[in-house]
């Protein structure tokens, strides 16, 4: 029986999620109704919150009792995360609650892998749900009325939400054939555009290639897919969100970038694509710190600036002390010519200097190893001996 998860607070919620979970049962799936109350008094579930709450790695007094209801909710979050982890048997997971529920539920969703469904009723859906949604695949449904008992307009709602997600549990994708290519995550950004552009065509009669384009959420869902097994290699050519994670950029990574080729293991190809450059909105958002920076207007609503020297220390530092954490294949092309489209000789952002202090940081502190290098190429990141260059790392370890 596919099982359906219906996760919220029975202290504040039940009769709610009973009947959430009694719309799953009518839809043919099996539905365990799990606690995550904060205060351990809700009754009635098949799960209990102290059941939950025991899973934190500091034990239920990390959840349970507290007078700090913000460390409570964000105790019983981690310790939702590793409970659901734990578990073999997930159909899907459905939420029901407000903004601190969908918070905590959304948490522990977004540590499951690409492809498990997870449906969130939440009264902030209709906002931004870009912090609960992430990298992951959470479909967020809008409750319209307070989950706040059941209702003419409630009760539409939550059965919908059920029905779906029974039917997702119930409704498996269909088999692979054995003829599916292997999947490639590849980083793309504007002005790496002509790089990516070439290794996709050469890449595609054998292999599945999702380019992810280098906004902040582009390399957290390619590093997702990682995590969730669904990509058998990364091409990471562009890796302009360290940057603007570090100098305060609008398309950040944040510090778990890389960290996926390290847990994984996945053979990894990597470049410094776009690191001359920190993205902010129009012209006129640029904090009034970088006034006097070297901008370049790439659109109306698209500013860049150029890294600095100094900057681009930072950053290579960044990059290689995780490229030294990895130990499966690993090859790291550094573009002597240019990084990106707009740094090389006559456009706005070639600046020798800058690129130098990024090479000769990344040189110093890289520990070759029988598994890694690292590859100097004479060519510009968008010239095709640079792609060359690519595709014969690829080949090689790949």
């Amino acid at each position: 029986m596919a099982r359906v998860y219906v996760i919220g607070t029975m202290d504040t919620k039940a009769e709610e999620l009973r009947f959430a979970a009694a719309c799953v049962r009518r839809a043919g799936a099996d539905p365990v109704l799990v606690d995550v109350g904060t205060r351990g008094v809700g009754q009635g579930a098949d799960v209990t919150a102290a059941e939950v709450a025991a899973c934190h790695r500091d034990g239920a007094a990390a959840v349970l009792g507290l007078d700090d209801r913000g460390r409570a909710v964000a105790g019983m979050a981690e310790a939702l995360t590793a409970w659901l982890l734990a578990r073999g048997d997930i159909g899907a997971v459905l939420g029901l609650g407000g903004s601190g529920n969908t918070a905590l539920v959304t948490q522990a969703m977004r540590a499951l892998p690409i492809g498990t469904p997870k449906l969130m009723v939440s009264t902030v859906a209709a906002g931004n749900v870009a912090p609960y949604v992430g990298p992951s695949d959470i479909a967020m449904m809008y409750s319209v009325v307070d989950v706040a008992g059941i209702n003419a307009i409630s009760r539409r709602v939550i059965a919908n939400a059920a029905h779906a997600a029974a039917g997702m549990a119930l409704t498996a994708p269909p088999a692979a054939s054995g003829t599916e290519k292997p999947g490639i995550g590849l980083t793309m950004f504007g002005v790496t555009t002509a790089c990516v552009t070439q290794l996709r065509e050469a890449l595609e009669p054998s292999h599945e290639c999702y380019v992810f384009h280098a906004t902040g959420a582009g390399g957290r869902s390619m590093e997702k897919l990682a995590d969730s097994g669904l990509v058998s290699a990364l091409i990471d050519i562009t890796t302009t969100e360290v940057p603007d994670f570090l100098v305060g950029g609008v398309f950040p990574c944040d510090a778990d970038r890389f960290g996926a080729p390290i847990r994984t293991r996945l053979p990894y190809i990597g470049s410094v694509g776009a690191v001359d450059m920190v993205n902010f909105g129009a012209k006129e958002t640029v904090p009034p710190q970088f006034a006097g920076r070297n901008l370049y207007v790439h659109n109306p609503q698209v500013t860049l600036m150029r890294t600095t020297a100094a900057e681009n220390v930072e950053i290579g530092r960044f990059i290689v002390e995780r490229l030294n954490r990895m130990e499966g294949p690993v090859r790291f092309l550094l573009p002597l010519g240019g990084v990106s489209a707009i740094d090389v000789p006559g456009m706005p952002f070639h600046d020798p200097a800058a690129d130098a202090a990024l090479f000769d940081t990344i040189r110093a502190g890289f520990v070759p190893a029988p598994h890694r290098r690292l590859i100097e190429v004479e060519a510009a990141i968008n010239d095709p001996a640079f792609v060359q260059a690519v595709l014969a790392a690829f080949r090689e370890i790949a």
